[in-house]
Formats: C-alpha cells, structure tokens, sequence
C-alpha cells in the first residue's frame, strides 16, 4: 500500500488551500445539499451525516448547514446541483479526474476544458483515464502512542476493511467503497478520531514528472482547485517528499 499516504496528503493540503482561499464553505455547502437529496434526516442517511460531520469539523456555521440540508430537500431553493464528472490528460500525459457540482453544466465544462487547455492538457470522454483508477473507501488516523496497531488492525479487518497499513505518521485502512461505512463506523465506535474519511480514486499506477512538468502540473491543479464547481480533482502523478523538492 505504499505511496497511499501521498493521496491522503493530496486531499489535506487541497482542503487548507481551500480554507486559506475562502471557498471550501462552497463546497462544503454543496455536499450537504446533494445528500439532502436522498432525505433530510443524517440519523437515517449516512452521506448527509458524514458531509455534516466535515462540514462541523471545518467550522460550517450550524445556521449554513441547516439551509444547505433545507435546499437539499427542496424546502428552499437553490439546490438544483448536479454531479459532473471530467476526464483527461493534464501536463506531461498526466490522468485526470475532476469531479463538480454545478448548476449550469454548460458553464462549467467550458470553465474545466479552458483550464485543461491553457494548461498543455485536453479533456477526453468518459471513461478514458478511469480505468487506471480504483475506486476505494481510506481512512487515516494519526499515530499515537495510545493506540496500538494491532489491536486497530485486527479491528478494521474484522469490520470489512482490506488493507490495513502503517504509513509515515498515520494508519491508512483501506476498503471496497460497498464495506466503507461499516468500517467506518468500527472505527468511530471504538473511540478512534480519523484524520480523514472518504471515497477516493486511487491511481493502480504512478508517472514521475521533471521538475519543470511538476511545475506546471502544480499550476494546473492550482486552478482547477480555484474553480467553485471543482469538487474533487484525482491523478497519477507521483508527488514528491518536501525534502525531495529542494
């Protein structure tokens, strides 16, 4: 399970530019609203209690998710959002995924294929890099001298999890998205915090890049992150230790 811990890293530091930049309320926001849409009630739907649970855990004012839940089930207006999901090559033949929620589709793919194109990449159809890609459920939990890995091993592994690794500084548990919540919940139940819980797309293999095409990969993800729509971005470039930058 090597090199996983990079992708965990990826979605930390995203979040804190987003938090620096003022904008991962919108997109917080956003996920509530399409999990409102599958029922206004997070004791009974888990993808609204988990998008409140993030939401809470970045500072969302309670008065914001409770309109976002609104709109999410149509009592107010404004959740008329749609996924939407992009597929193509960014700098240096890089895979990318970019997944957003929009309420103009037209827009926002012209806003996505001009970033791709400014960028030396181009959008291809669905379908065209996802399949170097495995969907999978990870978790990482900080380690500390208070937990003992075995015990946490054995734990996730009896509640469905299928892999299980120690990573740099955290624990990453890794599973089929179908057995995600349940080993999520165990984990929850036992008194463990998690640094991280999602979904994720998790490259079966990565590319190397020069130091100038990192450069511009950078850059390129720069702006697809400074987009409102832009979800979630995935790719299979391998990125470098900090230490290895200098």
């Amino acid at each position: 399970m090597s090199g996983h811990s990079k992708w965990a890293n990826i979605k930390h530091k995203k979040e804190k530019m987003d938090a620096q930049k003022g904008k991962i309320f919108t997109k917080l926001t956003k996920d509530i609203i399409m999990a409102a849409k599958e029922g206004g009630d997070p004791e009974t739907n888990s993808k609204l209690r988990d998008a409140i649970e993030k939401a809470k855990a970045n500072n969302l004012p309670n008065d914001n998710i409770q309109r976002a839940i609104k709109k999410g089930t149509g009592e107010l207006s404004g959740g008329n959002l749609e996924e939407v999901v992009y597929e193509g090559y960014g700098p240096a033949g890089s895979a990318i995924i970019v997944e957003a929620l929009t309420d103009n589709k037209n827009r926002t793919a012209g806003d996505i294929r001009h970033i791709f194109d400014r960028s030396g990449g181009s959008l291809g159809s669905s379908g065209c890099v996802a399949w170097m890609f495995d969907k999978k459920g990870l978790i990482t939990i900080e380690k500390s001298e208070n937990i003992d890995e075995d015990e946490l091993a054995m734990l996730v592994i009896d509640a469905g999890a299928d892999d299980f690794s120690s990573d740099g500084d955290e624990y990453e548990i890794l599973t089929d998205p179908s057995n995600f919540q349940a080993v999520k919940d165990a984990v929850k139940s036992a008194g463990y915090e998690m640094s991280s819980a999602d979904i994720t797309m998790i490259p079966q293999n990565t590319v190397k890049l020069s130091d100038s095409d990192y450069e511009k990969f950078e850059k390129f993800i720069e702006k697809l992150e400074e987009n409102d729509d832009v979800q979630e971005i995935y790719h299979n470039v391998d990125v470098p230790d900090e230490d290895e930058k200098e």
